[in-house]
């Protein structure tokens, strides 16, 4: 079976290095075209139309945050305020991204060295899943990764100066989507749509 090209849209370069390992765990073969934005929210809802009007010749995937919206429909609602065409797949992380990678509660309690009883089970009903991720790897004996992801004292940053890097290296080495998804209904959901997504051409 030939693969399905598909161009991906993005927060940032941690979202991109999610939706990778998800085509790569969806059953079937992804040939990953362009990622576009890494600019945050902003650019992805000032482009979603021109994402969709290019999707009638090349898939695309684009996975923003749900943060501070009160549910995924409206979001939907928002940005979506055209007929979807069938070959873009949108995707929102309830609340965050950081909330799918915590889902795997076994896997970053391995990469953290920390106990998978102090990770919450159900990350998506909590308000600020980074927040709780850089608060539990406060907890890590593993001073390089408190460094790296944990901003420095006094600081005003909300994470650690390799923060990315270091969870891009989680997300390659340690996270397993199908496995997370036990604990995340929107990363399921994730999982499901590109698992079953038959391109329009």
């Amino acid at each position: 079976m030939a693969a399905i090209y598909i161009n991906l849209a993005v927060e940032d370069a941690l979202s991109e290095a999610v939706l990778r390992k998800i085509l790569k765990s969806s059953g079937k073969e992804y040939a990953v075209g362009k990622c576009f934005g890494k600019e945050g929210f902003g650019y992805l809802k000032r482009q979603i139309a021109a994402f969709n009007h290019a999707a009638k010749i090349t898939p695309f995937l684009v996975l923003t945050d749900l943060d501070r919206t009160e549910c995924p429909p409206l979001l939907r609602r928002d940005w979506l305020s055209f007929p979807k065409h069938p070959n873009l797949i949108f995707r929102i992380a309830v609340r965050e991204v950081e909330a799918w990678l915590l889902a795997h509660r076994k896997g970053f309690s391995k990469f953290a060295g920390i106990s998978t009883d102090i990770i919450p089970q159900k990350i998506e009903s909590m308000e600020n899943p980074k927040k709780i991720l850089v608060s539990l790897v406060e907890k890590s004996p593993k001073r390089d990764l408190r460094e790296d992801i944990v901003p420095k004292p006094k600081s005003t940053a909300t994470q650690g100066r390799n923060y990315n890097d270091r969870l891009i290296l989680f997300v390659e080495k340690f996270w397993e989507p199908l496995l997370a998804m036990e604990n995340s209904p929107s990363l399921k959901r994730a999982l499901e749509a590109v698992s079953q997504f038959e391109p329009i051409l």
